[in-house]
């Protein structure tokens, strides 16, 4: 399909879709805000309705520097199902240097039931926070592995900013039924965490 663009060869004089392009409807299910927190738990709305969940976090402020993660629950009353994942990040700091694009072996995960970290070292000053986008796919297969997916852009204490990308499954067969959010070390100080199902 090709894609029409405007005479003047911008893409502003479409305001509509063609119809044999379709997109997925973003269904807002639960809005929680974290006010001094220790977790953020989502134990509802997660089930067979959508093949697509997305867990939005904006403005996550920590207590005191530390780094956001996430458990998947799987069943039982834990957010510890078994996760094997991968990363990597892009920095630049406010003065110019250390720009920087890497794997980071420190925050990846290898049959570990640890929680994943989403955003490591976020600084806790008043103008440092953390957001970003989670992706979690077909939670409820008792069949494949859970397959999930984070992009987030955060401060770091050390005035660089930087963006984690993370990747990975949850290797059970029994249904993802509830994520949390947790910082890993003291509480989330604020912040607005949104779960959409796709359809």
């Amino acid at each position: 399909m090709a894609i029409k663009v405007a005479n003047n060869q911008s893409l502003t004089a479409i305001t509509a879709l063609p119809s044999s392009v379709s997109g997925g409807a973003w269904n807002l299910l639960e809005t929680q805000t974290a006010s001094d927190s220790a977790t953020i738990s989502f134990t509802s709305n997660i089930d067979d309705t959508y093949d697509e969940y997305i867990f939005k976090y904006i403005n996550v402020h920590p207590a005191s520097n530390s780094y956001l993660t996430v458990g998947f629950r799987d069943g039982g009353s834990a957010y510890d199902a078994t996760k094997t994942s991968t990363d990597f990040y892009s920095q630049h700091g406010e003065d110019g240097t250390g720009a920087t694009l890497a794997y980071s072996d420190s925050w990846d995960l290898a049959q570990s039931t640890a929680y994943q970290p989403l955003a490591p070292d976020v600084g806790d000053g008043n103008d440092e926070c953390a957001s970003g986008t989670m992706w979690l796919y077909k939670p409820s297969s008792t069949v494949f592995v859970k397959y999930y997916m984070a992009e987030t852009s955060q401060y770091h204490p050390s005035d660089y900013s930087q963006v984690w990308y993370m990747g990975g499954y949850c290797n059970v067969t029994a249904a993802i039924d509830g994520v949390q959010f947790k910082m890993s070390s003291g509480n989330i100080g604020s912040g607005t965490f949104k779960l959409y199902g796709i359809s």
